[in-house]
């Protein structure tokens, strides 16, 4: 009978490692995630425009496993943006410019690494995309708590999982720490105040200008039903000696505040203290396997099709590095003679 990769990365080997004490080399506490970019077995030259789509006459497996994932939120589901480019060999890859030379079609690698011993806990391959890593990340996280009963305190990660929404789902529903960095947009570029100038006040719900008056909220939900607005009062703002660096083309200035934004002051909080910095230190051991795949493994480009294909090589290749660091950390039983 045939065995799946899923199932020989999942196997006695890696439940060893969260086994005994005499053998545990996964803590379990710790957890970093990240992603990596691997070329497609895709011909950047024969690719055809997105807009055009594939033609009617293209057939063979990775044609169908691209249609079998069409509404897979880690691939065709990912993003409503069609891409410049499609590859008739391999459509399920994408067309990335991401490392800012020559564009190419590409799949991405996701690592959840327990950080004690930089093991590999779960792997997941994905589209090229932010949206798909985070879909990923999520995935692995679940399928850790559920396979090896693994319940980290806290998850490393960049700017890519740093989303408002990434880091709610890690403090209210699973109770993971975010040493991840925030992704935020809210501050301005013309001069007038950003949101940071604002104070907000956690027991009245109330944000404070810089000019010390308050802005309230009917607590309506707006953007996708994911964000409060705090308004301030049409008097306080026209007679405000600071009108001109707050709300100079409006009458009042509004302060947007994501419904997880307790869960983003705390990733903040963290960013700041030592534990921040110890983790983005630790976040380079998850860099250093990436390096170690492309450099000494040399999966820099797949030899298979498809999104099973990469799924496929994904494991596997992974598997080899767990199996490298075990044999270091593992010590080998004494041979006795007798």
């Amino acid at each position: 009978m045939a065995v799946s990769a899923r199932a020989i990365f999942s196997a006695g080997y890696l439940r060893r490692c969260c086994g005994a004490a005499s053998v545990k080399v996964v803590g379990g506490e710790g957890f970093a995630v990240d992603a990596s970019l691997i070329k497609a077995d895709a011909n950047r030259q024969n690719g055809i425009e997105g807009e055009k789509g594939l033609p009617p006459e293209a057939a063979g497996r990775a044609i169908e496993e691209y249609l079998a994932v069409l509404d897979d939120a880690a691939f065709g589901a990912a993003t409503e943006v069609t891409p410049k480019f499609v590859s008739p060999s391999d459509p399920a890859a994408r067309w990335t410019g991401a490392h800012g030379g020559q564009a190419f079609f590409a799949y991405s690698t996701n690592y959840l690494v327990d950080v004690e011993n930089a093991i590999i806990v779960d792997v997941e391959a994905t589209t090229a995309i932010r949206q798909a890593e985070v879909v990923a990340a999520k995935r692995m996280i679940e399928r850790s708590i559920e396979r090896f009963d693994l319940y980290p305190s806290h998850l490393l990660g960049d700017s890519a999982y740093g989303s408002a929404e990434m880091i709610g789902w890690l403090v209210y529903e699973h109770g993971i720490e975010p040493h991840v960095t925030v992704f935020d947009k809210s501050a301005r570029v013309d001069g007038t105040f950003s949101r940071e100038d604002f104070t907000y006040d956690h027991q009245g719900d109330v944000y404070f200008c810089p000019g010390g008056k308050p802005l309230t909220t009917t607590g309506t939900l707006v953007n996708d039903r994911a964000t409060i607005l705090y308004r301030a009062s049409k008097h306080d703002c026209q007679a405000c000696s600071l009108k001109q660096r707050c709300c100079p083309k409006t009458p009042i200035r509004k302060v947007p505040r994501s419904i997880y934004e307790g869960a983003r002051d705390m990733a903040r909080q963290i960013a700041s203290s030592w534990q921040g910095r110890t983790s983005r230190r630790l976040r380079k051991k998850i860099e250093m396997l990436f390096a170690h795949l492309k450099r000494i493994l040399k999966l820099d480009r797949l030899r298979l099709r498809g999104p099973n294909g990469a799924h496929d090589e994904f494991i596997l290749a992974a598997t080899a590095q767990n199996l490298r660091k075990l044999a270091k950390l593992i010590p080998m039983p004494k041979f006795n003679p007798t």
